[in-house]
């Protein structure tokens, strides 16, 4: 198995002390006042702009980040969360509602709309049976992000995500290493 190894530092462009791990991080502060850049050399990560993987979340794989804003991110990166690899197959089941609640459909593939393929209009709560997944407020991949590991998620505003939709799915994959 692939472990990741990401790098973080102080500043923009790569400048100021570093920080590099392989491990998920919930307070950056530990090692560094701030974290304003990164550069991935393996795997794939998410990053947070609040401790303990809360607030605003981006997918970075092996590639440099220059500037937590492009990124996204409201403040510097203060969490990170490795993400596996995950070999065979997918199966996420999704709920319109809280709880596990109102119209459900299970996939194992990506889905780039659910009110096109499923006339779902909301997507409240969700299984992750198989798999590592990005959520994304937006049709076709886009707007903030959320990832899901294996686990029940049984209300999004409790993790929160409060007021946010999520219209499309997409599988972490093999590819994205």
């Amino acid at each position: 198995m692939t472990m990741g190894k990401i790098i973080f530092y102080e500043d923009k462009n790569f400048q100021g002390r570093s920080y590099e791990t392989s491990n998920d991080c919930s307070d950056m502060t530990s090692f560094l006042s701030k974290c304003h850049s990164c550069r991935v050399e393996s795997g794939c990560f998410m990053v947070y702009d609040r401790s303990s993987y809360m607030g605003n979340q981006y997918f970075v794989r092996r590639g440099e980040y220059s500037d937590y804003q492009q990124m996204g991110m409201s403040d510097c990166i203060r969490s990170c969360r490795m993400i596996p690899m995950h070999r065979g197959q997918f199966r996420m089941k999704i709920y319109e509602s809280e709880n596990f609640g109102g119209q459900s459909n299970e996939m194992m593939d990506d889905c780039d709309n659910i009110q096109d393929r499923y006339r779902m209009s909301d997507c409240q709560s969700c299984n992750v049976m198989d798999g590592h997944w990005l959520m994304y407020e937006q049709p076709h991949y886009k707007g903030r992000m959320m990832y899901m590991r294996p686990g029940e998620y049984k209300s999004f505003r409790d993790m929160g995500m409060s007021g946010q939709r999520f219209m499309s799915m997409k599988r972490i994959m093999d590819s994205c290493y």
